[in-house]
Order: C-alpha cells, then structure tokens, then sequence
C-alpha cells in the first residue's frame, strides 16, 4: 500500500508517511534493526509471533519442506536482481480428483513485515492441522496452495540492513543514481497509466517497462503456466485493513464483480468475528486509490476468477511498523478470512464441478437402465 497521508511513530519520532516522507529520518539505525533480529532455531522453537530477516526465513522453507515431506515441496521459482533465489511452497495431498491451486504472496513491498509474517502463518496452520481439521483436510484433497513467503527479497533485507521504510526492488537505474522498482506497479496491467511514476527515484516507480523486473518475470512467468488451474490469487500487503479487488486502474467493474464483493465482504465479517477488527472491501479505485500495473489486477486480466489484495493491520497507528505483540491476532484474524475466501473458491470450483459431473453420471446411468428395460 502506497499512503498518501498521515504520520506514523519511528523511534519515539512523530515521522511523515507518504509520498514524500523524509528518507533520512526514516533510516533506522543498525543497533535498532539488531534488536529485532532473532537467532537461528529449531522449527519446533520458530516464533510465529516474530518478524523474521530473510536468512531464518530460507531456513523455516528448508526445514518445513523436511519435516512435512509428505505434503509440502520447496521449488524453485527464480532469482532476484540480487541474485538470490526465489522459492515457493507447495502443499499438496495426493489425489485421484484434478486439482485447481490457490496462489499466495507475501512482501511485495520490503517495509511491509506483517505479510511475510502471514504468510508463514498460514503454512503452519494449514500443516498443523490438516490431519485433524476437517475443512483444511478437504481443501488440500481438491487443492493445491502455492505461497511466496517474500516476492521482494532483495527490498526485504534492505529494510532489515539499512532502511526500514524501504518499498521498492533494488535494481539499478539511471547509471546507479537510483535503486529500486515498485514491483506492484511492474505487471502487465495498463502498465504505468495512472497511479505510479516513470521517476526512478519515486516510490512508485513502475520500472523500464511492463514486467521489467526480474521478481516479477519470475512470478508472471510461472503464473501464466498455470493459470488453467489457477482459481484464486492472493496477495497479501500492509497496512490499511481492506480487502481489495479489481481494478485499480480503471473504474470498469469485473464481470464477477458482485461475487467478489459478496465473497470478500463474508471474508471481512469472518475476519472481524475473530478480534473485531473491521476491513473495508471494494475495489481499489472505489476505497483507496488509483493504480496500474498490479498484481492483482493482472491476475484478474488473465482470467483468475478471484484476486485480491489484503491490506493488513492497521489504519495508521504504528503503519508499517507493526509491533511484534499484534503478529498473533493479526494473523489468527487474517487466517479466519482467508479460510473464508477458500470455502467459496472451494464451492465453487470443486464442489459444484464434481455435482455436474455426478449428475452427468447419473443421467447416463439412468438412460443405460432404461435401455435394458427394453431388452
């Protein structure tokens, strides 16, 4: 999420948010970063309540994809302009139905800890409990989850080594006289139109060109392999509790509009029922602002029937920096909406194929039953 207004609290400083924050006050300090670095542990000991710097988190991949071998795999997505690798988790149960998948990403933007921080969350929930949970369980026969725990991860460990508010991609541009792209202003959708910037040194800097970058190639890559398959995208950022769906770049509405809202607004009453906290949900150009070139969008433009965009916690208080003692309720409530979502996905997508197909294989029986009644 791109502020436009307000004021967030750093370091005990009242600090402009928006547009044109003041980049050297907003450089934490290392000792400050250091205080929240965490040391390496078990996955038995790994806090979930924690943010995590990059290098804990390609551990926590490794040891989930070991311990859980008989459900989950680490793959290989790509590499970062840094030259670091991407990977992503699939969690998956063996099965005779054809399965669809659930996308999710988290940390598309470097400053926003919370969503990484879901995103390990959401695995661990769903592997702690499928075994035991009846409607997780069911979800993982007919579907297939594929979480990016960091999209960003070049940003991500600069926000951890040198400025915590840092956005943007590291790439270089304009001879090293400025870094970074915005990564959700870098998709093939109505690229750079409105809502983002051809200044490199902007925060909303859509890149040289559609799909510029090399995280988001990685991404539009593998996701345009398989979205046939592909029936809900997810994208998790911060801050600003709202649920948002397409478009950002125009006020055209979705054709599945009225269901996306239906379904995200059931998301929201979920989420709000867990600790009662209230999300807006519409389309970004309806409740935030306008937008181009995002992921979201994107996803939907391909024809991915449900996308949208979490806007976690909060509405300004504490902004991008979240204090680690909201991690737990945040991510229990955002757990509870998404859940939700994917009992739709789910009704939708599986159940309501597989009523069609036993009611094609009833009908043939029906007509075979009745032939023999006439030999």
């Amino acid at each position: 999420m791109k502020p436009l207004l307000g004021t967030i609290y750093l370091l005990g400083m009242l600090v402009p948010w928006g547009l044109g924050y003041d980049r050297s006050r907003a450089q934490h300090s290392q000792e400050a970063v250091d205080k929240t670095v965490t040391p390496s542990r078990s996955l038995e000991t790994y806090s979930y309540d924690r943010y995590h710097p990059m290098e804990e988190i390609y551990q926590w991949m490794s040891q989930i994809s070991k311990q859980y071998t008989e459900v989950v795999t680490q793959n290989f997505l790509g590499m970062t302009y840094e030259a670091r690798p991407m990977y992503y988790l699939k969690i998956s149960l063996p099965s005779n139905n054809p399965k669809k998948i659930i996308w999710m990403d988290c940390g598309i933007h470097s400053r926003e800890w919370i969503a990484p921080a879901f995103c390990q969350w959401f695995v661990k929930e769903v592997l702690q409990n499928y075994k035991d949970n009846s409607k997780i369980r069911r979800f993982l026969m007919n579907l297939d989850f594929y979480v990016l725990p960091v999209l960003n991860i070049d940003g991500y460990i600069y926000s951890w080594t040198t400025d915590r508010l840092w956005r943007k991609s590291r790439s270089s541009h304009n001879n090293g006289t400025c870094f970074g792209t915005d990564l959700n202003r870098n998709f093939n959708a109505s690229w750079c139109s409105i809502g983002a910037s051809k200044n490199c040194t902007d925060l909303t800097f859509c890149g040289t060109g559609p799909v510029s970058e090399p995280e988001t190639k990685a991404v539009s890559s593998f996701i345009e392999s398989k979205k046939e398959d592909i029936v809900c995208y997810l994208t998790m950022h911060s801050y600003g509790q709202l649920i948002l769906l397409p478009y950002g770049y125009t006020k055209n509405k979705t054709s599945n509009y009225e269901e996306l809202i239906q379904v995200g607004q059931k998301a929201a009453n979920a989420l709000k029922a867990k600790h009662g906290t209230n999300y807006k949900v519409g389309s970004s150009t309806d409740i935030l602002y306008a937008s181009s070139g995002s992921s979201r969008d994107w996803a939907r433009d391909i024809g991915i029937p449900f996308s949208y965009t979490f806007e976690l916690r909060d509405n300004g208080t504490h902004g991008f920096l979240l204090p680690e003692a909201q991690i737990q309720a945040t991510c229990e409530e955002t757990m509870a909406a998404v859940l939700s979502v994917l009992d739709d996905v789910y009704e939708k997508h599986w159940y309501s194929n597989s009523a069609v197909k036993m009611t094609s294989s009833t009908m043939v029986l029906s007509l075979l039953m009745c032939f023999m009644c006439f030999l």
